[in-house]
């Protein structure tokens, strides 16, 4: 087992933006992959990273 296990989030995380950002995009990565056309997965991730590293950016700052 690896150091860097994933935690549960607590139940403030849950609503927070970049965790419900977060369940979208699972949700529509999953639903993409199962959709059968070609799509770049690697520039998903990539941008959903990009994405939720900024959210908590901004929820870090307003200690939401």
């Amino acid at each position: 087992m690896s150091d860097e296990t994933i935690k549960p989030l607590s139940t403030s995380d849950l609503s927070k933006p970049s965790a419900a950002f977060m369940r979208y995009c699972e949700q529509e990565l999953e639903r993409r992959r199962n959709k059968g056309d070609e799509f770049d997965e690697v520039s998903f991730l990539e941008a959903m990273q990009l994405t939720v590293n900024r959210l908590q950016m901004i929820e870090d700052e307003e200690q939401l």
